[in-house]
């Protein structure tokens, strides 16, 4: 398998580069191929603007990032440091977000990732989301620490149900173009727990990854599931995280 494991963090030596470290070292012993985009190292640019497109705009007067970049693709005129990332992505048959929580969400740096790389027309387009999406076939997954315990991630804990922390990057990124979504690994408040528990996080990860084919991805309704108005039909049980019945 072609893995693409995309890290945010800036310091290499913490147990964010511990993971994405063992992630790769462990992938490659056991056959597959991998790639790494140090986003921090690369001073990857976080923030859409115009010199993403190097072609005459589709509109010089008002700027939409989405009208952009699908006339910036169909022209094949995007920046180079887009176009290196997208290629990578291409290439992958899995891609492992690597990150700690910052205010509940990822670094500032992945998201521009995300908003520059899943270009529309490159990652979704009208018609092309969800089950249908331009990254269907590929398979995606989160590993991050977090600053506190697993406790405030249950779902009673005071931060929330892990898992519905996580729904904007497992639905709204990965399946929304088309992934099919492996389990996130979660290591837990790694900055204060022991030498021993941060080993244990380490050796789990080394399983799950050695298991990667194997591994059941997680569930989402499929788009016969909803209705025209894009609302599950009545009668159809919720079972993907987030979403609830009323």
């Amino acid at each position: 398998m072609r893995v693409l494991i995309v890290f945010a963090h800036p310091e290499p030596r913490s147990f964010n580069g511990a993971l994405k470290d063992l992630a790769a070292e462990t992938l490659i012993a056991a056959g597959h191929e991998v790639k790494v985009s140090d986003l921090y190292a690369a001073k990857f640019g976080a923030v859409v603007g115009v010199d993403d497109f190097l072609c005459e705009r589709a509109d010089p007067d008002f700027f939409s990032v989405a009208r952009e970049q699908t006339h910036a693709l169909k022209n094949g005129a995007m920046a180079d440091e887009i176009i290196a990332e997208q290629n990578k992505v291409i290439w992958a048959e899995l891609v492992i977000f690597q990150f700690p929580m910052w205010w509940f969400g990822m670094p500032a740096i992945l998201k521009g990732w995300v908003d520059r790389v899943f270009a529309r027309g490159f990652a979704y387009s009208a018609g092309r989301k969800y089950d249908t999406g331009m990254m269907r076939g590929r398979l995606a997954m989160v590993s991050a620490t977090t600053g506190t315990s697993a406790e405030t991630y249950a779902p009673n804990g005071i931060d929330g149900d892990i898992n519905d922390i996580l729904w904007p990057i497992h639905n709204g990124i990965f399946r929304y173009t088309g992934f099919d979504v492996l389990p996130p690994h979660v290591a837990y408040m790694p900055g204060k727990i022991s030498t021993e528990e941060r080993r244990a996080y380490l050796n789990c990860y080394r399983r799950r990854l050695i298991d990667i084919d194997g591994t059941p991805r997680l569930f989402f309704h499929p788009l016969g599931d909803y209705g025209d108005d894009e609302r599950l039909k009545p009668g159809i049980v919720v079972r993907s995280g987030f979403q609830r019945n009323v």
